[in-house]
């Protein structure tokens, strides 16, 4: 169950100063879930709805028979307003860059200024406002001065709906406790700032309360209607736009007992439908108590659930074969045998080709030099001895061999 249905009944606050002894059970409106993006939305939505349509003139910025001058003249094409004699004569006009030209797509009043809102949706958002108007926290939140307010959801008798004069409105406010949040109101009436002040908007006032009275033509409108901030509105045409001003939660609502009792028939329960809207049942939040944590760490989902895994199984780190020699070893035992015999095979390569290199760059004697050279000769001589040449001279002469 929802906090609030721990006190299911209300006293019904007495303004003429007698001790309350009547009581009245809360509604289940009072108990709905609290949706403040709802409300958000809804409020956006249907605020859109009285707006007016507003426009720039069709002929701003087209009020001169502008020519462009064409090209040759080392001038852009933009048209040119015509004439001489003055410094208007010869600046551009027309286009959206020109000074005194119109607008870019210039604005018109045929644009979709309304919205249309699901009527479930709408009444999701009225019935959260209800409900949030019997929160303490919110209503203070919002910032409403309910310190000397007996109890929320604040419900007076039935004889507050023949109060007739003003004066008497305010001493029904001050027996509740309701006043200071009337004089707070009433003490914020300020002129506004910025240009709204020229457009018939000249004064703002902060909200006070919200009177709700369920008798069809009550005299308590009249009395009420002239305290700065204080609205009036009936149980059956509740508003969410006075419920939640600005999309906000938590506005100040003083309920007379009629109206208070009437919420029964108008929102219907959780179980039971509306009498008034048609087939409308309360919507049932999700979560019955939304302290997640406690639900997860309750005895009755802890024998169910699955134990903690203590051990922690990770996935072996991939290596490559070809660049790791270990992973290399596992796949192909022999390739250790190969690597050691590849090593020992340049090895014996490296060494081959130092004692060829060292046996070239050793230093030889003298007679060993001589011995070499006198071969060489020798070696000559034989071929020129094995190749006879006599037939060319030439061939002999440039040779310079002779037989």
């Amino acid at each position: 169950m929802a906090a609030a249905a721990a006190r299911p009944l209300v006293t019904v606050q007495s303004h003429d100063g007698a001790e309350s002894t009547d009581n009245v059970h809360l509604p289940d409106v009072m108990r709905a879930s609290i949706r403040p993006d709802i409300v958000n939305f809804v409020h956006a939505n249907i605020s859109k709805n009285k707006r007016q349509p507003y426009a720039v003139s069709k002929r701003a910025g087209h009020q001169t028979s502008a020519e462009s001058w064409g090209t040759g003249r080392a001038v852009s094409r933009i048209p040119r307003v015509p004439g001489g004699g003055t410094h208007r004569a010869g600046q551009g006009a027309f286009g959206n860059m020109c000074r005194g030209g119109r607008m870019f797509a210039p604005t018109k009043i045929w644009r979709r200024w309304h919205r249309k809102v699901n009527v479930n949706l709408k009444r999701y958002a009225v019935v959260s406002a209800i409900a949030a108007s019997a929160v303490p926290s919110l209503v203070l939140a919002r910032g409403h001065r309910i310190e000397s307010v007996p109890e929320l959801p604040l419900v007076i008798s039935d004889s507050a709906e023949s109060v007739e004069k003003t004066s008497a409105a305010l001493k029904v406010l001050k027996d509740i406790g309701a006043h200071p949040d009337a004089e707070k109101a009433k003490d914020s009436h300020s002129i506004r700032p910025g240009k709204g002040k020229m457009r018939n908007r000249r004064y703002i006032n902060r909200k006070g309360p919200l009177i709700v009275y369920g008798t069809e033509g009550a005299k308590l409108v009249k009395a009420f209607r002239n305290i700065p901030g204080v609205d009036i509105v009936n149980v059956e045409r509740l508003n969410l736009l006075k419920l939640a001003p600005g999309g906000h939660l938590g506005r100040f609502v003083i309920w007379t007992k009629s109206a208070f009792e009437k919420l029964d028939s108008i929102y219907g329960s959780f179980e039971k439908p509306s009498e008034k809207k048609k087939g409308y049942v309360l919507p049932r939040s999700k979560m019955v108590n939304a302290d997640l944590s406690r639900i997860i760490n309750s005895d009755e989902v802890q024998s169910v659930v699955k134990p903690i895994k203590r051990e922690v199984k990770r996935a072996p780190m991939k290596k490559n074969p070809l660049k790791n020699l270990n992973t290399l070893l596992k796949l192909n035992p022999y390739a250790k045998t190969a690597r050691r015999m590849a090593l020992l095979a340049e090895a014996e390569r490296v060494k081959a080709k130092k004692e060829k290199l060292d046996k070239k760059r050793k230093q030889i004697t003298k007679d060993e030099a001589s011995a070499i050279q006198a071969a060489g000769k020798a070696w000559y001589k034989t071929m020129i001895s094995d190749s006879d040449y006599t037939e060319f001279e030439n061939f002999t002469k440039w040779l310079g061999v002779s037989q």
